[in-house]
Protein backbone atom coordinates (compact mmCIF):
# COMPACT_ATOMS: atom_id res chain seq x y z
CA UNK A 1 0.00 0.00 0.00
CA UNK A 2 2.96 2.76 0.84
CA UNK A 3 4.30 2.26 -2.46
CA UNK A 4 0.65 2.44 -4.40
CA UNK A 5 0.69 5.70 -1.57
CA UNK A 6 3.79 6.74 -2.85
CA UNK A 7 2.64 6.53 -6.72
CA UNK A 8 -0.39 8.40 -5.91
CA UNK A 9 1.11 11.45 -4.61
CA UNK A 10 3.58 11.90 -7.33
CA UNK A 11 0.84 11.43 -10.09
CA UNK A 12 -1.57 14.19 -8.53
CA UNK A 13 1.36 16.38 -7.41
CA UNK A 14 2.89 16.10 -11.32
CA UNK A 15 -1.20 16.61 -12.65
CA UNK A 16 -1.56 20.09 -10.93
CA UNK A 17 0.89 21.27 -13.29
CA UNK A 18 -1.20 19.98 -16.46
CA UNK A 19 -4.44 20.76 -15.28
CA UNK A 20 -4.20 23.90 -13.39
CA UNK A 21 -3.70 26.40 -16.03
CA UNK A 22 -7.14 25.41 -17.44
CA UNK A 23 -8.95 26.80 -15.03
CA UNK A 24 -11.87 28.76 -16.24
CA UNK A 25 -12.54 33.16 -15.90
CA UNK A 26 -15.71 32.33 -13.49
CA UNK A 27 -13.40 31.36 -11.20
CA UNK A 28 -10.66 33.90 -11.22
CA UNK A 29 -13.47 36.58 -11.22
CA UNK A 30 -14.56 35.47 -8.08
CA UNK A 31 -10.71 35.43 -6.73
CA UNK A 32 -10.87 38.98 -8.17
CA UNK A 33 -13.74 39.96 -6.16
CA UNK A 34 -12.13 38.88 -3.10
CA UNK A 35 -9.04 41.11 -3.62
CA UNK A 36 -10.88 44.04 -4.43
CA UNK A 37 -13.45 43.75 -1.38
CA UNK A 38 -10.37 43.51 0.62
CA UNK A 39 -8.96 47.40 -0.49
CA UNK A 40 -12.39 48.66 -0.69
CA UNK A 41 -13.95 51.55 1.71
CA UNK A 42 -15.84 49.11 3.75
CA UNK A 43 -13.93 45.68 3.71
CA UNK A 44 -15.64 42.65 4.85
CA UNK A 45 -14.59 42.07 8.45
CA UNK A 46 -12.58 38.61 9.29
CA UNK A 47 -12.40 36.70 12.07
CA UNK A 48 -9.59 33.96 13.52
CA UNK A 49 -11.29 30.49 14.03
CA UNK A 50 -10.68 31.45 18.02
CA UNK A 51 -12.20 34.68 17.94
CA UNK A 52 -15.04 32.92 15.57
CA UNK A 53 -15.91 30.35 18.70
CA UNK A 54 -15.16 33.32 21.18
CA UNK A 55 -18.47 35.14 19.58
CA UNK A 56 -20.21 32.39 18.95
CA UNK A 57 -20.00 31.32 22.82
CA UNK A 58 -20.87 34.95 23.77
CA UNK A 59 -23.77 35.01 21.66
CA UNK A 60 -25.36 31.38 22.50
CA UNK A 61 -26.66 30.58 25.79
CA UNK A 62 -26.15 26.95 24.91
CA UNK A 63 -23.25 25.23 25.90
CA UNK A 64 -23.90 22.49 22.68
CA UNK A 65 -23.26 25.25 19.59
CA UNK A 66 -20.21 26.73 21.41
CA UNK A 67 -18.65 23.50 21.90
CA UNK A 68 -15.84 22.72 19.13
CA UNK A 69 -16.79 18.89 19.28
CA UNK A 70 -19.71 16.72 19.51
CA UNK A 71 -20.07 13.03 20.09
CA UNK A 72 -18.60 11.00 16.77
CA UNK A 73 -22.17 9.72 16.31
CA UNK A 74 -23.82 12.94 16.27
CA UNK A 75 -22.44 14.12 12.89
CA UNK A 76 -24.39 11.39 11.01
CA UNK A 77 -27.30 12.97 9.91
CA UNK A 78 -29.67 10.15 8.89
CA UNK A 79 -29.50 6.35 8.25
CA UNK A 80 -28.08 5.80 4.63
CA UNK A 81 -28.79 2.17 4.39
CA UNK A 82 -29.59 1.72 0.36
CA UNK A 83 -28.51 5.15 -0.27
CA UNK A 84 -25.53 4.34 -2.41
CA UNK A 85 -27.39 2.04 -4.17
CA UNK A 86 -29.77 5.18 -5.03
CA UNK A 87 -27.28 7.34 -6.03
CA UNK A 88 -25.40 5.09 -8.42
CA UNK A 89 -25.54 6.28 -11.96
CA UNK A 90 -27.26 3.76 -14.40
CA UNK A 91 -25.22 6.24 -17.13
CA UNK A 92 -24.71 9.73 -18.08
CA UNK A 93 -26.37 10.89 -21.26
CA UNK A 94 -24.22 11.99 -24.30
CA UNK A 95 -20.99 9.11 -22.02
CA UNK A 96 -18.77 7.39 -24.41
CA UNK A 97 -19.20 3.70 -25.21
CA UNK A 98 -16.84 1.28 -22.53
CA UNK A 99 -17.55 3.58 -19.37
CA UNK A 100 -15.48 0.57 -16.97
CA UNK A 101 -16.00 2.33 -13.76
CA UNK A 102 -18.81 2.99 -11.66
CA UNK A 103 -20.19 6.54 -10.68
CA UNK A 104 -22.27 7.65 -8.10
CA UNK A 105 -24.38 11.07 -7.13
CA UNK A 106 -26.55 12.62 -5.10
CA UNK A 107 -27.13 14.53 -1.97
CA UNK A 108 -25.54 14.42 1.78
CA UNK A 109 -27.73 16.02 4.32
CA UNK A 110 -25.09 18.26 6.79
CA UNK A 111 -27.65 19.49 8.95
CA UNK A 112 -31.31 18.18 8.72
CA UNK A 113 -32.74 21.07 11.02
CA UNK A 114 -31.65 23.91 8.66
CA UNK A 115 -32.32 21.84 5.49
CA UNK A 116 -28.71 22.37 4.51
CA UNK A 117 -28.01 18.98 1.95
CA UNK A 118 -24.45 18.63 0.38
CA UNK A 119 -24.22 17.43 -3.74
CA UNK A 120 -21.34 14.87 -4.72
CA UNK A 121 -20.40 13.02 -7.58
CA UNK A 122 -18.21 9.74 -7.10
CA UNK A 123 -16.23 8.21 -10.08
CA UNK A 124 -14.54 5.09 -8.69
CA UNK A 125 -11.23 3.81 -10.87
CA UNK A 126 -11.50 1.44 -13.30
CA UNK A 127 -8.44 -0.76 -12.37
CA UNK A 128 -8.75 -2.39 -8.99
CA UNK A 129 -10.65 0.49 -6.89
CA UNK A 130 -10.61 -1.37 -4.01
CA UNK A 131 -6.70 -0.97 -3.73
CA UNK A 132 -6.96 2.16 -4.72
CA UNK A 133 -6.91 5.68 -1.76
CA UNK A 134 -9.76 7.85 -1.69
CA UNK A 135 -9.54 11.32 -2.99
CA UNK A 136 -11.75 14.48 -2.38
CA UNK A 137 -11.13 17.70 -4.90
CA UNK A 138 -12.09 20.79 -4.07
CA UNK A 139 -12.66 23.88 -6.04
CA UNK A 140 -12.01 27.27 -5.00
CA UNK A 141 -13.38 30.92 -5.96
CA UNK A 142 -14.75 31.29 -3.20
CA UNK A 143 -18.27 29.65 -3.95
CA UNK A 144 -17.26 27.91 -7.18
CA UNK A 145 -18.25 24.11 -8.36
CA UNK A 146 -16.02 20.98 -7.85
CA UNK A 147 -18.57 19.51 -10.90
CA UNK A 148 -18.55 21.86 -13.57
CA UNK A 149 -14.97 23.12 -13.48
CA UNK A 150 -12.85 19.87 -11.33
CA UNK A 151 -15.17 17.31 -13.02
CA UNK A 152 -16.01 18.24 -16.49
CA UNK A 153 -13.40 20.59 -17.39
CA UNK A 154 -10.06 19.41 -15.13
CA UNK A 155 -9.49 16.23 -13.62
CA UNK A 156 -12.95 13.99 -14.26
CA UNK A 157 -12.92 11.12 -16.50
CA UNK A 158 -14.82 13.11 -18.64
CA UNK A 159 -14.90 16.15 -20.86
CA UNK A 160 -17.69 17.89 -22.29
CA UNK A 161 -18.27 18.30 -26.16
CA UNK A 162 -19.30 21.61 -27.76
CA UNK A 163 -22.22 20.51 -29.22
CA UNK A 164 -22.95 20.56 -25.01
CA UNK A 165 -25.13 17.05 -25.03
CA UNK A 166 -22.11 14.61 -25.38
CA UNK A 167 -19.17 13.85 -23.65
CA UNK A 168 -15.50 12.46 -24.35
CA UNK A 169 -12.99 10.78 -22.14
CA UNK A 170 -10.53 12.73 -20.40
CA UNK A 171 -6.65 10.78 -20.71
CA UNK A 172 -5.57 13.18 -17.65
CA UNK A 173 -8.67 11.69 -15.53
CA UNK A 174 -7.50 11.34 -11.96
CA UNK A 175 -9.66 8.17 -11.41
CA UNK A 176 -7.09 6.27 -13.70
CA UNK A 177 -4.89 6.45 -9.96
CA UNK A 178 -7.70 7.46 -7.21
CA UNK A 179 -11.08 7.06 -6.39
CA UNK A 180 -12.51 10.60 -6.75
CA UNK A 181 -15.25 12.31 -5.08
CA UNK A 182 -16.00 15.88 -5.98
CA UNK A 183 -18.35 17.74 -3.52
CA UNK A 184 -20.13 21.27 -4.10
CA UNK A 185 -19.68 23.36 -0.89
CA UNK A 186 -20.79 25.67 0.80
CA UNK A 187 -24.54 25.12 0.39
CA UNK A 188 -25.73 26.70 -2.36
CA UNK A 189 -22.98 26.22 -4.89
CA UNK A 190 -24.09 24.29 -7.80
CA UNK A 191 -26.37 21.72 -6.80
CA UNK A 192 -26.07 22.22 -3.33
CA UNK A 193 -28.43 24.23 -1.22
CA UNK A 194 -30.44 24.83 1.61
CA UNK A 195 -34.01 25.29 3.18
CA UNK A 196 -32.79 28.25 5.22
CA UNK A 197 -31.96 31.10 3.27
CA UNK A 198 -29.81 32.88 5.63
CA UNK A 199 -27.26 29.85 5.72
CA UNK A 200 -26.24 31.19 1.87
CA UNK A 201 -25.31 34.68 3.67
CA UNK A 202 -23.03 33.76 6.69
CA UNK A 203 -21.33 30.62 5.26
CA UNK A 204 -17.40 31.58 6.24
CA UNK A 205 -14.55 29.26 5.79
CA UNK A 206 -15.06 27.56 9.28
CA UNK A 207 -18.53 26.58 8.98
CA UNK A 208 -17.44 25.41 5.51
CA UNK A 209 -14.82 23.21 6.85
CA UNK A 210 -17.54 21.91 9.37
CA UNK A 211 -20.23 20.94 7.19
CA UNK A 212 -17.67 19.60 4.72
CA UNK A 213 -16.49 17.03 7.59
CA UNK A 214 -20.13 16.48 8.30
CA UNK A 215 -20.96 15.66 4.62
CA UNK A 216 -17.64 13.05 4.80
CA UNK A 217 -18.45 11.53 8.13
CA UNK A 218 -22.29 10.62 6.42
CA UNK A 219 -20.69 10.04 3.32
CA UNK A 220 -18.44 6.96 4.43
CA UNK A 221 -21.37 5.33 6.12
CA UNK A 222 -23.35 5.61 2.87
CA UNK A 223 -19.70 3.84 1.15
CA UNK A 224 -18.49 1.85 4.24
CA UNK A 225 -15.61 0.08 2.60
CA UNK A 226 -13.59 3.31 2.16
CA UNK A 227 -13.61 3.85 5.92
CA UNK A 228 -10.41 2.49 6.51
CA UNK A 229 -9.15 3.55 3.13
CA UNK A 230 -5.87 5.76 2.60
CA UNK A 231 -7.69 9.55 2.22
CA UNK A 232 -6.43 12.33 0.17
CA UNK A 233 -7.84 16.15 -0.26
CA UNK A 234 -6.49 18.39 -2.77
CA UNK A 235 -7.57 21.66 -4.60
CA UNK A 236 -6.99 24.53 -6.37
CA UNK A 237 -7.25 28.55 -5.57
CA UNK A 238 -9.32 29.51 -2.85
CA UNK A 239 -9.11 25.58 -1.63
CA UNK A 240 -5.59 26.98 -0.17
CA UNK A 241 -8.18 28.11 2.48
CA UNK A 242 -10.78 25.03 2.36
CA UNK A 243 -8.11 22.06 2.03
CA UNK A 244 -5.96 22.96 5.34
CA UNK A 245 -9.05 23.92 7.25
CA UNK A 246 -10.70 20.74 6.28
CA UNK A 247 -7.43 18.75 7.10
CA UNK A 248 -7.21 20.43 10.32
CA UNK A 249 -10.81 19.36 11.23
CA UNK A 250 -10.10 16.05 10.21
CA UNK A 251 -6.95 15.68 12.19
CA UNK A 252 -8.64 17.74 15.61
CA UNK A 253 -11.33 15.26 15.82
CA UNK A 254 -9.29 12.23 15.27
CA UNK A 255 -6.94 13.29 18.20
CA UNK A 256 -10.16 14.65 20.38
CA UNK A 257 -11.77 10.91 19.88
CA UNK A 258 -8.45 8.90 20.39
CA UNK A 259 -8.71 7.06 17.23
CA UNK A 260 -8.54 7.51 13.08
CA UNK A 261 -12.51 8.47 12.07
CA UNK A 262 -10.69 9.68 8.87
CA UNK A 263 -7.46 8.39 7.40
CA UNK A 264 -6.07 11.47 6.31
CA UNK A 265 -2.87 10.88 4.81
CA UNK A 266 -1.96 14.16 2.68
CA UNK A 267 -3.13 17.27 0.95
CA UNK A 268 -2.48 19.09 -2.14
CA UNK A 269 -2.92 22.23 -3.25
CA UNK A 270 -2.23 23.94 -6.42
CA UNK A 271 -2.16 27.82 -7.64
CA UNK A 272 -3.42 28.43 -3.33
CA UNK A 273 -5.01 31.31 -2.18
CA UNK A 274 -3.94 30.50 1.44
CA UNK A 275 -2.08 33.43 2.91
CA UNK A 276 -3.75 36.96 1.85
CA UNK A 277 -1.42 39.44 2.52
CA UNK A 278 1.65 36.64 0.38
CA UNK A 279 -0.91 36.18 -2.04
CA UNK A 280 -1.71 39.65 -2.65
CA UNK A 281 2.20 40.69 -3.45
CA UNK A 282 2.84 37.40 -5.38
CA UNK A 283 -0.03 38.58 -7.56
CA UNK A 284 1.01 42.46 -8.32
CA UNK A 285 4.55 40.73 -8.66
CA UNK A 286 3.68 38.14 -11.41
CA UNK A 287 1.09 40.67 -13.59
CA UNK A 288 4.34 42.83 -13.78
CA UNK A 289 6.74 40.01 -14.17
CA UNK A 290 4.92 38.98 -16.94
CA UNK A 291 4.00 41.95 -18.95
CA UNK A 292 0.82 42.70 -17.97
CA UNK A 293 1.29 45.93 -15.71
CA UNK A 294 2.81 49.08 -16.46
CA UNK A 295 6.45 50.14 -14.81
CA UNK A 296 4.47 52.89 -12.91
CA UNK A 297 1.56 50.85 -11.71
CA UNK A 298 4.28 48.23 -10.17
CA UNK A 299 5.93 51.44 -8.62
CA UNK A 300 3.31 52.85 -6.54
CA UNK A 301 2.34 49.38 -5.14
CA UNK A 302 5.86 48.52 -4.50
CA UNK A 303 6.27 52.24 -2.28
CA UNK A 304 2.53 52.42 -0.78
CA UNK A 305 1.30 49.11 -0.39
CA UNK A 306 1.68 47.39 2.90
CA UNK A 307 -0.17 44.12 2.52
CA UNK A 308 0.18 43.04 5.69
CA UNK A 309 -1.48 46.10 7.43
CA UNK A 310 -5.53 46.26 7.48
CA UNK A 311 -4.69 50.31 7.26
CA UNK A 312 -4.27 50.74 3.51
CA UNK A 313 -3.83 53.82 1.71
CA UNK A 314 -5.92 55.54 -0.83
CA UNK A 315 -3.20 55.01 -3.51
CA UNK A 316 -2.72 51.40 -2.99
CA UNK A 317 -6.31 51.32 -3.37
CA UNK A 318 -6.31 52.99 -6.39
CA UNK A 319 -2.72 50.88 -7.36
CA UNK A 320 -4.04 47.76 -7.57
CA UNK A 321 -7.40 48.05 -8.88
CA UNK A 322 -5.47 49.62 -11.85
CA UNK A 323 -3.31 46.54 -11.69
CA UNK A 324 -6.28 44.47 -12.15
CA UNK A 325 -7.61 46.53 -14.67
CA UNK A 326 -4.39 46.84 -16.80
CA UNK A 327 -3.95 42.72 -17.18
CA UNK A 328 -7.04 42.75 -19.03
CA UNK A 329 -9.64 40.23 -19.42
CA UNK A 330 -7.69 37.30 -19.48
CA UNK A 331 -7.19 34.09 -17.71
CA UNK A 332 -4.24 34.79 -15.16
CA UNK A 333 -4.36 31.07 -14.15
CA UNK A 334 -3.09 30.43 -17.91
CA UNK A 335 -2.30 34.02 -19.30
CA UNK A 336 -1.21 32.77 -23.13
CA UNK A 337 -4.29 30.85 -23.60
CA UNK A 338 -6.88 31.85 -26.45
CA UNK A 339 -10.22 33.65 -25.17
CA UNK A 340 -13.30 32.17 -26.14
CA UNK A 341 -14.79 34.06 -29.24
CA UNK A 342 -17.39 31.92 -30.50
CA UNK A 343 -19.44 30.35 -27.05
CA UNK A 344 -22.28 28.99 -29.22
CA UNK A 345 -22.84 25.43 -29.80
CA UNK A 346 -21.07 22.74 -32.67
CA UNK A 347 -23.03 20.57 -34.26
CA UNK A 348 -19.22 18.65 -34.20
CA UNK A 349 -18.57 16.32 -31.11
CA UNK A 350 -15.58 18.72 -30.24
CA UNK A 351 -14.15 22.18 -30.48
CA UNK A 352 -10.96 22.31 -28.65
CA UNK A 353 -8.22 24.87 -29.82
CA UNK A 354 -5.90 21.86 -28.98
CA UNK A 355 -6.51 17.94 -27.92
CA UNK A 356 -6.99 19.01 -24.25
CA UNK A 357 -7.89 22.97 -24.20
CA UNK A 358 -11.37 24.65 -25.52
CA UNK A 359 -11.85 28.10 -24.06
CA UNK A 360 -14.95 28.12 -24.54
CA UNK A 361 -15.96 25.26 -22.25
CA UNK A 362 -17.47 26.98 -19.38
CA UNK A 363 -20.78 27.29 -22.06
CA UNK A 364 -20.76 23.51 -22.57
CA UNK A 365 -20.86 22.80 -18.95
CA UNK A 366 -23.72 25.19 -18.23
CA UNK A 367 -25.92 23.85 -21.57
CA UNK A 368 -25.26 19.98 -20.48
CA UNK A 369 -25.79 20.50 -16.55
CA UNK A 370 -28.51 22.37 -17.40
CA UNK A 371 -30.68 20.09 -19.40
CA UNK A 372 -33.35 18.03 -17.14
CA UNK A 373 -32.25 14.39 -18.80
CA UNK A 374 -28.61 15.56 -17.23
CA UNK A 375 -29.66 16.51 -13.87
CA UNK A 376 -32.42 13.43 -13.91
CA UNK A 377 -29.40 11.29 -14.56
CA UNK A 378 -27.26 13.00 -11.27
CA UNK A 379 -29.83 12.38 -8.68
CA UNK A 380 -30.01 16.72 -8.51
CA UNK A 381 -33.30 18.80 -7.63
CA UNK A 382 -34.15 20.74 -10.90
CA UNK A 383 -31.62 23.42 -10.74
CA UNK A 384 -30.83 26.79 -12.50
CA UNK A 385 -26.69 25.22 -12.04
CA UNK A 386 -23.71 27.92 -12.64
CA UNK A 387 -20.17 27.40 -12.40
CA UNK A 388 -20.00 29.79 -9.13
CA UNK A 389 -22.77 31.60 -6.53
Amino acid sequence: MKKVSLYVCLLLNLSLFVILPYSKASQTDKLDELILSRSSQNPPKTFTWEEEDTLNTQSSSSSSSSSSFSSSSSYVSAPQEGLRQADKIVTLPGQPYGVNFDQYSGYVTVDAEAGRELFYYFVESPYNPSTKPLLLWLNGGPGCSSLGYGAFEELGPFRINSDGKTLNRNKYAWNEAANVLFLESPAGVGFSYSNTTSDYYKAGDKATAKDSYVFLINWLERFPEYKTRDFYIAGESYAGHYVPQLASTILQNNIHYKHTIINLRGISIGNAWVDEAKGSKGLYDYFWTHALNSDQTHELIEKYCDFTSENVSAICNNATDRALIEKGNIDFYNIYAPQCHDSSLKNGSTGYVTNDFDPCSDYYGIVYLNRPEIQKALHAKPTNWTHCR
